[in-house]
């Protein structure tokens, strides 16, 4: 078996995790190239290949197979650099994405300005016909009023369309006859249909999905393009696949037939890593790269899917795995604002200028920055030694901050440090507390190259009682990218409830996603005894407006009467966990079914052959002073080598641990034991 590789493209550096037939997995890094992401793409690879002491070619030449991360979509969205839509919708329902679901985002914020729509209405355009609830055509579509829009899309000069007719998702007669017309009169345009790309009933997140999955369509196709020419170039010719934002692996073709799911993609293969390498029910999974701090969970040893995450102000429209994400990386800019209150991020300094104490052209003091002149970070042995940082440097970006508080530049620095700590102490408040998940009660595994400095002090303001700082924290994300499965969802809408539950139509749902999702497998070349379906319904109250998501054992795929029971029971269940109430007389509807369709992929097991050597009485290597607020001073602590480290080797804080892609900082009352796979899980006196 030749190397399996991930690269993961973070704000400031890229990641690449390799791993070859004998269980050896090694982590490498080099600058990410905004603009140019597969330029960053290739350069990890040529630095991979030096540190096994090979060519470029010869390397790649033994390559079986790339995973990918990447950024390219969700940067595009963020950024409001999206290709021009042009929308198609039901006469008479123009405004779906003007009125999107109706909440206020506030009482009493009545200053807010309403936000516009995704696609503006000057590109929105109506056809008749209609089809009802049932699938029953009321209306013939208007043939004459989709070429009508087509006409006007050219002149406006639009490069996608998106199509969203009511209740396509019981019959998508109409919307199949408009890409048809389309095809004729708008040739070489891409166009997708809500019902294919987001299957359900809600208008809204059904249509913005369309228009988001058309806006980045060229963008996807181009960055693969690119990606593809560059590793031609390099004449690897091994297999590619992509993270989706499901928590698993695409083919480059599905890819390219539902480029929506390549948004925020990247930050899902954290939870990823986190569940192989735990076997705890509740986990908090933390990464903190150059530019955010990415936290994720996995409740009831699951990873959790929401349908609602946020692209600006509009839903994405599909569900994802349930990433939040603050500005508080390592690049994350301190400032004081005019009350004379510190702030750190969003605003980040990133990879281009980065870090003042990087020395290539950042002079915004940032947490890194902070971390040196903490003495947290050694500035000669970033990376390895590979990257000299400057704390003269670090310190003169940090002095006009200190000027503005009237403190001293390491008082500045810890205010920066600790500040940090509170945005992302909120951020996994966030996801854990709303989400029923008690802090207190989970393990948190640390992702990034700056997690294991900053957790001690979350650790206690949390209440955390144990944390894991992994061997190949550095790479989390590619770590999860290096072991994920291929992976893809299928939904369907059908109604029914436990007061007349239709059994049989919601098992032919059921077969039909199999149906897909084994195709999918089939055609990704996964062997039929690499293959399992995971299954959910989306359930509400009779009288809900939302419905939440809940997995069940669909065994056979097919259900009976005597599934109803534990449906419902799995329902109040999962309700209770969120909400913290159940109403068990109240009447439980069905709204959708899904599947997800898993594929094991080949070599992806490499990780559990990993395993150190016995402790052999490790010793620190030296001593460096940190900074310490509660004596005003710096004092002197133990460093060790990570990788001095054996199975069963104990550390006691306060000390740093210095590995070559990361620093830990352990406070006192903070003890860590390193396990059979070189993970340190330290445990809270």
């Amino acid at each position: 078996m030749g190397y399996q590789v991930c690269i993961d493209i973070g704000g400031t550096f890229t990641d690449c995790l390799t791993a070859d037939g004998s269980g050896d997995v090694r982590i490498f890094k080099s600058p990410t190239t905004p603009g140019e992401f597969e330029k960053g793409f290739i350069d990890v690879l040529h630095v991979a290949a030096e540190g096994y002491g090979l060519e470029a070619s010869d390397f790649l030449s033994q390559v079986d197979l790339i995973v990918h991360g990447s950024t390219v979509s969700t940067n595009a969205l963020v950024e409001r650099k999206t290709a021009k839509v042009g929308l198609i919708l039901t006469e008479g329902h123009a405004d779906i994405l003007v009125l999107r679901e109706g909440p206020r985002k506030g009482a009493f914020q009545w200053k807010l300005d309403y936000p516009d729509p995704y696609v503006p209405r000057r590109l929105t355009r109506t056809v008749g016909g209609r089809i009802d609830a049932r699938g029953r055509e009321i209306a013939p579509l208007s043939e004459a009023d989709v070429r009508e829009a087509a006409r006007a899309f050219s002149k406006q000069g639009v490069a996608v369309v998106a199509v969203g007719l009511l209740w396509s998702v019981v019959n998508p007669d109409h919307e199949l006859q408009v890409r048809r017309i389309l095809a004729e009169e708008m040739p070489g345009i891409p166009v997708t249909l809500s019902h294919e790309i987001n299957p359900m009933p809600r208008e809204y997140k059904r249509i913005i999905a369309a228009a988001i999955d058309a806006s980045i369509s060229p963008i996807v196709r181009n960055y693969i393009g690119k990606l593809r020419a560059a590793l031609d170039a390099e004449n690897y010719t091994g297999d590619l696949l992509l993270a989706n934002c499901v928590g698993g692996m695409m083919p480059l073709p599905e890819m390219l037939r539902k480029p929506i799911y390549s948004v925020m993609s990247g930050p899902t293969l954290a939870p990823m890593a986190a569940m192989v390498l735990s076997d705890e029910p509740d986990i908090i999974v933390g990464d903190m790269g150059g530019t955010t701090f990415d936290v994720s969970a996995l409740r009831d040893h699951q990873l959790i899917v929401t349908p609602d995450s946020m692209i600006h102000d509009d839903s994405l429209g599909i569900p994802k795995v349930d990433v939040r994400s603050v500005g508080a990386g390592g690049g994350s800019i301190a400032s004081v604002d005019a009350g004379g209150l510190l702030k750190v991020g969003p605003e980040s300094a990133g990879a281009r200028p980065g870090p003042a104490c990087y020395d290539t052209g950042g002079t915004e003091p940032t947490v890194t920055d902070a971390n040196v002149v903490l003495g947290m970070v050694d500035p000669d042995f970033f990376l390895g030694g590979k990257l000299q940082l400057r704390r003269d440097l670090a310190e003169q970006a940090i002095a006009p901050i200190a000027r503005r508080l009237g403190s001293s530049i390491e008082q500045a620095a810890w205010g920066i440090y600790t500040t940090s700590n509170h945005n992302m102490v909120g951020a996994i408040e966030e996801i854990t507390v709303r989400e029923g998940i008690n802090p207190r009660d989970s393990l948190f595994v640390c992702g990034g190259g700056a997690t294991a400095i900053h957790i001690a002090e979350m650790a206690d303001i949390l209440g955390l009682k144990r944390y894991m700082i992994p061997r190949y924290m550095a790479g989390l994300s590619a770590f999860g990218g290096l072991i994920s499965d291929i992976r893809r969802e299928d939904s369907r809408v059908f109604l029914t409830s436990d007061a007349i539950f239709d059994a049989e139509g919601a098992s032919a749902a059921l077969a039909d996603l199999r149906q897909k999702g084994q195709a999918f497998l089939d055609g990704a070349g996964v062997a039929p005894e690499d293959q399992r379906f995971e299954c959910a319904f989306m359930g509400r109250y009779e009288y809900q407006s939302f419905e939440i998501e809940v997995p069940f054992d669909c065994g056979s795929g097919r259900l009976t009467e005597d599934d109803l029971p534990g449906l419902v029971e799995a329902f109040h269940a999962m309700h209770e966990r969120i909400y913290s109430i159940r109403t068990d007389d109240d009447v439980v509807e069905f709204t959708a079914w899904k599947m997800r369709a898993i594929g094991k992929r080949h070599g992806q097991d490499l990780w559990r052959e990993m395993r150190i050597g016995p402790d052999k009485g490790a010793q620190p290597k030296s001593a460096r002073k940190v900074w310490a607020p509660d004596e005003g001073a710096a004092r002197e602590v133990p460093v060790w080598d990570m990788a001095s480290f054996g199975e069963g080797s104990r550390v006691e804080g306060p000390c740093l641990i210095e590995a070559e892609t990361f620093t830990a900082w352990l406070k006192a009352g903070h003890e860590g034991v390193v396990d059979r796979h070189g993970n340190l899980n330290v445990s809270i006196e």
